[in-house]
């Protein structure tokens, strides 16, 4: 509940304060606070991102910050260095320069007269991970964060690797920054927004050539990992995510490895705060992260301390969809810890199926098209994005099959498979799902997970494999909630490929597996345990849309060449800002195209259009990029074109071969 000191208070919308770096460097920020923090001063909370204030978040800002101002916060949205309405120029993702340009944006704000000394950090994604990086770096004023959607290692669970395989996201998301980064800052904000725009432009990385020269956990990755020191953070830390998000493990791992105090949300959602999250239910997640600030920077006792240390929604197991509007289920909690104590039911793999006596002699040689119904790593853009009906699937891996249940099963943690297998290849792959089989076929992805086999042993140090020669893995499934309905029963899928989620091996691989057993945590079946107040949210953003947004996925064949290819096509629309004017847009195309038989056919495309809008200013940058390998090495080719009406002002390129290490 609203602490009854925290009446509403009348707060002012600051569009554009200067905060000046160490080294001149002037980052906008965006404050919302009370008019008279002056004279009572109020605790600060920090948003740290490169996504563009003035347009890319302004959505999602006008729900939060201001709903938090009124009860007695300031609110900072701070544009980082190279982005949006801010100077300087932007290397790369969480760089020391960034973590120690927000320790110095602390510093700033709690010496400001209206700063009772107090600050928090809060952030989803990119934000939620420099909240934690930052907190790392135990700033002393920063006493508190909020870590949405979020990793604690940059390795093995971002959108660049996982279990050591290349996620295609790695180029995905790389195109995403390559077009985000291109745009100029508001003209009506900067007089001299055309130079820092060319700058910008003639200085922006193209990022997926940086990641890709990374292949191994280095100490690149170990940078901003705060896996590798979780003693570090000392600030409070509340972390909540999503099952619908790529980011699933983060969660428990914070509540079961910090010292500091540390709490745990996870809901049915996709990467999306959890106030207006899809699928519901939604939770008041603003409330919720009211009472951790008023009890960790206003000194009152909110009960937080006493919450349980991990609630998780155990979403029922329904039939699979694209998309789901709302995930039926409860709220279960965990006192203490998060899933690690929860009891283990192991099930054998044999050729009779799951949880039989038997032998194994089991081969798989899946065609690259094994994957298709995987859905995006990712779900972030609210179009049909979730994995579809695991059937077809299915039909190209290596199946094992449960006994139909008589009580429902409530599975809660990681799965964690057993493996011994061999290759016929130097360099492998394997993707393993966890599913629910209903009674007339239909399967529903639960979980999965992904290892590349060359990594069996460490991913700083891979080796290749001896071509047919046995040899153990563990592979850990990530983290679910979930009931599987009585009269149902469990499938273990097993496959050498898993495309578009993960690039292909250099060649087609046959796996052969000879004993294997599965841990399935479980918990004990019951009702909801914990409530939380309905969804709550300041007034939205004022706009006129000029062009509905819209969101497609389609598979197409060719029937000619045989190739398979997924296209992805999102529509931003194209609106005005009511309240300054801007008008803002963009699109994107994604295009995955492989031949089942051939590893080396495979190819990424990305496409993305930026528009902007300012009175007789007409703006609009063109980005583009592709991905290709042959048994050797990646291929990369970018280009840049930005135009100021239909006169361009701005080309470049950028071509690039990166050898493959084991990958």
């Amino acid at each position: 509940m609203t602490h009854p000191s925290n009446a509403l208070r009348e707060i002012e919308d600051l569009p554009d304060i200067g905060i000046h770096m160490p080294d001149g460097c002037r980052l906008s920020a965006r404050v919302w606070r009370p008019v008279d923090a002056q004279d009572d001063p109020v605790p600060a909370i920090l948003e740290f991102l490169p996504y563009r204030k003035r347009d890319g978040t302004a959505t999602r800002d006008a729900l939060t910050h201001p709903w938090f101002a009124k009860r007695g916060y300031a609110c900072i949205r701070v544009d980082m260095r190279g982005n949006g309405d801010s100077e300087g120029l932007m290397e790369d993702e969480y760089t020391q320069q960034e973590l120690d340009d927000a320790v110095s944006t602390i510093r700033w704000l709690a010496d400001q007269p209206w700063c009772t000394g107090q600050v928090g950090m809060m952030g989803i994604s990119w934000g939620g991970f420099n909240s934690l990086q930052v907190a790392a770096m135990q700033p002393e004023a920063l006493k508190a964060i909020i870590t949405l959607c979020s990793t604690a290692d940059r390795y093995a669970d971002d959108i660049h690797y996982k279990g050591g395989c290349l996620l295609n996201e790695n180029l995905g998301w790389g195109a995403t920054m390559w077009s985000y980064s291109s745009r100029a800052p508001d003209p009506a904000l900067r007089p001299n927004w055309r130079e820092l725009w060319l700058d910008r432009l003639e200085n922006e990385p193209f990022l997926p050539s940086v990641w890709l020269r990374h292949q191994t956990r280095d100490a690149y990755w170990q940078h901003g990992s705060v896996c590798e020191d979780f003693g570090a953070i000392r600030a409070a830390t509340l972390a909540v995510g999503g099952w619908g998000d790529a980011y699933k493990n983060t969660v428990p791992l914070l509540v079961e490895q910090l010292d500091a105090p540390a709490k745990g949300i996870v809901g049915p959602w996709v990467h999306k705060y959890p106030h207006f999250a899809i699928p519901e239910p939604r939770i008041g997640f603003l409330q919720e992260a009211l009472r951790w600030w008023d009890h960790w920077l206003k000194g009152r006792n909110t009960g937080v301390d006493q919450d349980p240390d991990y609630r998780a929604y155990l979403i029922d197991g329904v039939r699979p969809q694209r998309w789901y509007t709302e995930r039926p289920g409860r709220w279960i909690a965990e006192e203490k810890g998060a899933t690690t104590h929860l009891p283990v039911q192991t099930l054998a793999l044999t050729e009779d199926g799951l949880g039989a006596s038997g032998a194994l002699d089991a081969r798989i040689r899946s065609p690259h098209t094994c994957g298709m119904e995987g859905g995006e790593y990712c779900a972030i853009w609210l179009g049909p994005d979730m994995p579809g009906d695991q059937r077809g699937d299915d039909a190209l891996s290596a199946c094992f099959d449960g006994a139909v249940l008589s009580d429902d099963l409530d599975i809660v943690g990681a799965p964690r498979l057993r493996l011994r297998v061999s290759a016929d290849k130097p360099q492998a792959q394997i993707a393993v799902r966890l599913n629910h089989v209903h009674p007339d076929g239909a399967s529903t992805r639960i979980t999965y997970g992904v290892l590349n086999l060359s990594h069996r042993d460490s991913h700083a140090t891979p080796s290749a494999l001896t071509p047919n020669a046995p040899f153990e893995i563990e592979l850990d499934l990530d983290h679910i909630a979930y009931r599987v309905p009585k009269g149902h029963h469990l499938r273990v899928a097993i496959s050498s490929a898993y495309w578009p989620l993960i690039w292909p091996s250099p060649e087609a691989t046959e796996l052969h597996m000879t004993k294997g057993e599965i841990d399935i945590p479980l918990r004990p079946s019951s009702g909801d345990e914990w409530v939380f107040e309905p969804a709550d949210s300041e007034t939205p953003r004022d706009v006129d849309t000029l062009r509905a947004d819209s969101n497609k996925r389609r598979v197409e064949t060719d029937m000619n060449t045989g190739e398979t290819h997924l296209i992805i096509e999102d529509d931003f629309g194209l609106i005005t800002d009511k309240h300054h004017g801007l008008t803002h847009g963009g699109t994107a195309t994604e295009k995955w195209s492989i031949h089942p038989e051939d590893p080396l056919s495979a190819r990424g495309q990305c496409v993305w259009t930026q528009e902007m809008r300012r009175d007789d200013i007409h703006l609009r940058t063109v980005t583009t990029c592709e991905m290709w390998s042959d048994i050797n090495a990646f291929y990369l080719k970018a280009k840049l074109t930005a135009y100021e009406g239909e006169t361009e002002v701005f080309s470049k390129e950028t071509e690039d071969s990166i050898p493959r290490e084991q990958m």
